[in-house]
C-alpha cells in the first residue's frame, strides 16, 4: 500500500509558475514509476507526466510539453511538477499516482495507487 498526499495548488495568474509535489508513505518509493494526471471540470482525466523509478526517463503529455518538468527526490519519497507558462486552459485538479510496473502509460487504469488531488487555478 502506498499513500500519496499532493500539495502546492493553488491560484496562479497566466505565465507564471508553480511547483506541486507529491508525498509518498508507505512501501518503497523508488519501486514505483511515478506519474502526474490532471482533470478539468466536466472533461476526462488527462495523462500530464510520468517518470521512470529512478528518475532517469521521463514522458510528457502532449498539451505540456516543453512547459512541464516532471522530477523526484527518491530521498525524501517526493515526486514534483514543475510548471512554467501557465495558461487558463492548466486549471484542473491535479493528481499523482503510482504504478508498480516499470513501464510508462499514460492510461490511469494503470496506476496503482492515486493522491486526493490538489487544485490548479489559472487566471487569464
Amino acid at each position: 500500500q502506498v499513500q500519496l498526499v499532493e500539495s502546492g495548488g493553488g491560484l496562479v495568474q497566466a505565465g507564471g509558475s508553480l511547483r506541486l509535489s507529491c508525498a509518498a508513505s508507505g512501501r518503497t518509493f523508488s519501486s514505483y514509476l511515478m506519474g502526474w494526471f490532471r482533470q478539468a471540470p466536466g472533461k476526462e482525466r488527462e495523462f500530464v507526466a510520468a517518470i521512470s523509478k529512478n528518475g532517469g526517463t521521463t514522458y510528457n503529455g502532449h498539451s505540456v510539453k516543453g512547459r512541464f518538468t516532471i522530477s523526484r527526490d527518491n530521498a525524501k519519497n517526493t515526486v514534483y511538477l514543475q510548471m512554467n507558462s501557465l495558461k487558463p486552459e492548466d486549471t484542473a485538479v491535479y493528481y499523482c499516482a503510482a504504478r508498480g510496473l516499470p513501464l510508462a502509460t499514460m492510461t490511469e487504469s494503470g496506476y496503482d495507487y492515486w493522491g486526493q488531488g490538489t487544485q490548479l487555478t489559472v487566471s487569464s
